[in-house]
């Protein structure tokens, strides 16, 4: 990595605060619960627009992705607290009209960039997949894909102290007599939890391709007549994702030794192909479940309804990055490195400084995706407005 030593003095000040549990040693890369969202968790001062690894081409094709997510911030809460939608009134028409040949100079004038809590980043990599599939169930074609059930809200579970109500309430599900409980685990759902209900938008053919499918968040079900249904995530039932991949590393299954796998998303599938029995296993440890919903047209769509673009759009927690942010990432994988908007969410996501990079569709695209693990340092740059309010900015 070439630009690492510009966030050398946000990688010593985070080691001498002792904020490392952000990403546990050796795990997948899930953030611990550390704050409610950004507002609370806290922001300071990044380094200079000017210093950072962000190359023209790069600023010309986020420039694009900001014009395509501008509604969203402008008409939604924000929900991490640190914007308002009057924030990017300014940004947001600037950006309609701004030359994409000097894209770079309109982030430099519309944004300041912060750093959220420590900074300290894990990014992983996301692709949509094309697999079989088909928007009726046949023989072949038995792996349910569900929408978004209806008793799925998110509420305060009974027996929630006062004193640990903050931010949102969790996913969860109401019962028929009004009490709040956690939503069904992947292995009631596998079971028949939902089954009867009419939610299935489609039918997989391949179970294992279908939970990674779910890790990706959108793809493609391909029928044998070659019909294509794509779908898009939705929703998730609130319970904390699980990466099977430091599962697997602590039990010593991935690595470069004998009889261990590639510790990639190829790795893993392999391993669960050649060891079925422990591999549902495996896969049921992973508690979180995503719904989809259809998408119409062209795709695919992020969970904020804008079509999401390889090597432009990453997939943030909103708790932590405004949607529509423009995100700087400067890793240990020199492909992630530069500017990316926040135009997607993830059951998987979750937490300070979690990212998800979108790579496209195809092999390449499942290849960088499959073996994305970087950290690093992010930045998240706020409309002018926003910084000057959090005191880590002026509006100029």
């Amino acid at each position: 990595m070439t630009t690492a030593r510009l966030f050398t003095c946000l990688a010593t000040l985070a080691l001498l605060a002792g904020c490392s549990r952000i990403i546990p040693p050796g795990g997948d890369g899930q953030p611990s619960p550390v704050a409610p969202n950004a507002a609370i968790l806290g922001v300071s001062a990044g380094p200079a627009f000017a210093e950072l690894p962000i190359r023209p081409i790069d600023a010309s094709h986020a420039l694009d992705a900001f014009v395509a997510s501008c509604h969203v911030p402008r008409t939604r809460e924000d929900v991490s607290g640190l914007t308002q939608p009057d924030d990017w009134i300014g940004p947001c028409d600037a950006a309609t009209t701004w030359p994409r040949t000097d894209a770079a100079a309109f982030f430099a004038a519309w944004f300041t960039p912060v750093v959220v809590g420590d900074g300290q980043a894990f990014a992983t990599g996301y692709f949509e997949p094309h697999i079989a599939g088909s928007a009726t169930r046949r023989e072949g074609f038995d792996v349910p894909v569900y929408g978004v059930p209806e008793d799925l809200e998110r509420c305060w579970r009974d027996g929630t102290p006062e004193a640990e109500r903050e931010g949102r309430p969790p996913l969860s599900r109401r019962t028929p007599d009004g009490r709040c409980v956690p939503y069904y685990t992947r292995g009631e759902i596998e079971d028949g939890a939902l089954e009867g209900r009419g939610l299935e938008i489609g039918w997989a053919a391949d179970p294992v391709e279908f939970f990674f499918l779910q890790i990706q968040g959108s793809g493609q079900l391909i029928s044998p007549e070659g019909e294509v249904l794509r779908i898009g995530y939705a929703g998730q039932n609130g319970h904390a994702y699980t990466g099977i991949g430091g599962v697997m590393r602590e039990r010593g299954l991935l690595g470069d030794g004998p009889g261990q796998y590639p510790g990639s998303m190829q790795g893993i599938m392999q391993y669960i192909r050649e060891n079925p029995a422990d591999g549902d296993a495996l896969m049921r440890m992973n508690e979180s479940w995503v719904f989809f919903r259809v998408l119409e047209g062209a795709g695919p769509l992020g969970s904020i309804g804008v079509k999401v673009s390889a090597g432009n759009t990453v997939a943030v927690d909103p708790d932590f990055v405004p949607y529509g942010a423009p995100v700087v990432l400067d890793l240990d994988r020199d492909e992630a490195d530069g500017l990316w908007v926040a135009q997607d969410t993830g059951g998987a996501i979750t937490g300070p400084n979690r990212f998800d990079t979108f790579w496209g569709a195809g092999q390449r695209a499942r290849d960088t995706a499959g073996g994305m693990s970087g950290r690093g340092t992010a930045l998240v740059l706020l409309p002018l407005a926003s910084a000057a309010r959090l005191g880590v900015g002026d509006e100029r």
